[in-house]
Order: structure tokens, then sequence, then C-alpha cells
């Protein structure tokens, strides 16, 4: 279930001119006092060509860890055109698929809940300019992989243009420790046979939890350039092997990005004597019923720009396990002392015999089934190789 109450937010703070570009990255739990209690909240996006999600939950009273999720809400999305887009909702969200949305047509939330019926402001979609480059960087050998991201020249060269970015990944793993071979416990012998077929590779996905606004009133020519979005620690299995990223763009208006501005001081100084409770952040929703105050903002959006990046990790100065180094080496064991191993739940993996070693000794290697075995080593990984990664080069959508 999607915690509302305590969520993280991240704000890229810009500094160019003088200073050197820098990406501040800040997250926050907010909590809720308790005249802000039971407040709607409404979290979403209206976006052409995407299933739309729309999270409604009531505000918690300060220190109350479960969301109270809004249920029998009828959330519609509404043109002055006279289109109507019906939400349903699906668990812990309210959802509608919309094709294509009209660049001169005004849409808005619709929600009737408990009563009470509430509406976001009619605005036009925005247009989102697509991302012309994304690529990590590693100033020296010990530092960690910064990513950057730069958009496409903006439709709008004369006034300041705003985003929000998340992005997603997928990286490959690889186990440990590999082996060809196996003790047979019978015999008491090695055998050079791959009788397991422990997978090669496999791959994990994640989501980011934050979402990142930047402003380009700074900006040369109100283009933002190379702008720090996130990092990856050289020391992460992310970027042991290859690592993919896709980012997604959203133009957004002037008034969502301040909110995002408002609501991360609101989270950051929590608790303060100045702190502005909730119900005082700027919103662009309103209730037409009753005065009652709502959390949140919906943006709309005319589309989403995407770009897939790919980062190599032979291409950077990580830290990854190489060959064998992980596995438990036994010199100069007896043949009972291996069939030991095995009852053990071990398995062999090097068998270096005295005719071959330099001392004259038998030299043994044996790993766990999860160093040889990724599926028991992470959550959620799977073998199937994704469609793009066979992709040689980044790619704009």
């Amino acid at each position: 279930m999607r915690k509302m109450k305590k969520t993280l937010y991240t704000v890229l703070c810009l500094m160019v001119g003088v200073f050197p570009l820098s990406g501040c990255v800040e997250e926050y739990e907010a909590d809720i006092s308790s005249e802000d209690s039971n407040l709607l909240v409404v979290e979403g996006t209206i976006c052409s060509s995407k299933l739309n999600k729309f999270y409604l939950s009531r505000a918690q009273a300060l220190n109350s860890y479960t969301p109270h999720m809004v249920l029998g809400a009828v959330v519609t999305v509404l043109g002055t055109d006279g289109s109507e887009y019906r939400a349903q909702t699906n668990g812990d969200y309210y959802a509608c698929w919309i094709d294509r949305l009209s660049p001169d047509v005004e849409y808005y939330l619709h929600i009737e809940t408990d009563g009470e019926v509430y509406e976001s402001e009619p605005q036009k979609p925005l247009r989102t300019e697509k991302i012309a480059d994304v690529r990590g960087e590693q100033l020296t050998p010990e530092s960690t992989i910064d990513v950057f991201i730069t958009p496409d020249d903006p439709f709008e060269r004369d006034l300041a243009n705003y985003y929000s970015w998340t992005y997603d990944e997928t990286w490959e793993v690889r186990p440990e420790c590999r082996t060809v071979m196996y003790f047979d416990t019978e015999y008491k012998t090695p055998v050079y046979e791959d009788i397991y077929h422990f997978p090669m590779r496999g791959w994990l996905d994640a989501t980011s939890s934050t979402i990142m606004v930047g402003a380009s009133t700074n900006y040369d020519r109100q283009h933002i350039q190379g702008l720090k979005l996130y990092e990856i620690s050289r020391n992460d299995s992310r970027i042991f092997y290859r690592y993919s990223g896709l980012v997604h763009q959203r133009a957004i208006s002037k008034a969502e990005y301040e909110y995002e501005l408002a609501r991360r001081q609101a989270g950051s100084e929590m608790g303060g004597l100045f702190t502005p409770q909730p119900s005082a952040l700027p919103t662009n929703i309103r209730c037409l019923t009753s005065r009652k105050h709502v959390i949140g903002f919906v943006g709309c959006s005319l589309n989403t720009s995407e770009y897939r990046f790919f980062l190599n990790g032979n291409e950077y100065s990580s830290r990854r396990p190489s060959g064998a180094g992980p596995c438990m080496w036994i010199d100069d064991p007896s043949m009972d002392e291996c069939c030991q191993m095995v009852y053990r739940g071990l398995f062999l993996c090097e068998w270096d015999s005295p005719e071959r070693s330099v001392d004259g000794k038998l030299h043994t290697a044996w790993a766990f089934i999860h160093q040889l075995d990724i599926r028991y080593k992470y959550d959620n990984v799977y073998l199937e190789e994704p469609d793009f990664w066979s992709l040689k080069e980044n790619v704009s959508y």
C-alpha cells in the first residue's frame, strides 16, 4: 500500500554562474499534526497516452503510521470540451487510461467522496521536451558515479522552464562463484561435469522513491544542461556489470514547482516554531461544497519524455567480486572431510590436485548455494533477458 503520510520528496537545488553546478538532494518524512488530520490528500497527474493513477488518502495525526486510504470515491478527469474519463479503483489507487489530450482544452480532476465534491484547477496540458542526454561520470577512481541529465532545447527560450523527474532502474547480477564440477560422496572423488546448471546472470528492477524537480531560471537561454539527478556508489552491485536507467521527464507549471518546494521545506522543518502546517501548503485543489482544506497538487501534461541509458561497469572504477575470490579454500582435506563439506551444504568449485600444485598439496575451493545461484541471493531476480538489454546505444523516447 502506498504510504501517503510518510513519503520521500526530493528537490534539486540548482546553482550556476560562478559556482559549480550541484544537485542538492534532500529527503524527508512529513508528520501531520492533529489539526490537519483527516484532510483529503491527493496525488496524481493528468497525462496523455498513459494510465493515469490518482492516490487518495486522509492525513493522519502526528505519530500515526497507518495511512487511511480513501475508498469508494468517484474520481473523474474532465475537460472543458465535455470529455470525460472515469477512473476505476484498483486497490490503493484510482486509474483511467487517456489516449490523447488536446493542447487547446483545459482539464481538471473531479472527486466525490464522503458527501463532498473536490476539483482541481482547470489547466491546459504542458508540452514536454525530449531528453537530449543522460550520462554517468566518475571524477576520480574513488568517487561515486554521478548521473547527469540535459533536456532538449526548450520550447520557450524566453520563459522559465520547470520539470519533474523520476526514474526506473535495471541492472545485471552474476553469482559470486562458478562451478562446473561436483564432489561424488559415494566414490569420494571430484567429477568434472556441470550437473547443476546454475544461471550465469540475472536482472533486478527498482523504481526511484523520490520526485526530483528543477528550474531553468539560472541557466543560459533557459536551457538546463548537465544537471545531476542521482549517484551510485562504486561499491554498489548495480554498477558491477551493466546498468540501465529509464528517466521520465515531465514539464510542470511554476505553481506545481513551488508546491514541491513548499512541501520539501515543510518536511525539512517539521516541528519548528515557524513551520507551516500541511493545510497551508499551496494547492490547486479546492472543495466545492465546504471550506475544507485539501493537500496535494494535480498537474497536467501533454506528454512525458523518456530516455534509456546504459552504464557499463568495466568503464568505471567499481569494486566488484572477481572469479572464485569469495569461495572458501580448504587446503589438503581428506576425502572424508570433503564429504563433510557436501553434507554441510557446500559445493565444490576448484580442485587443485597435488600433482599440479606448487607445494604438492591438495587445494580445494567450496561455496554455498547463495554464492552460486543468484536466485538464492536476490529477491525478485529474474532470468529472462529484458527486451532492451540488447541495445548498444542510449535511446530517447
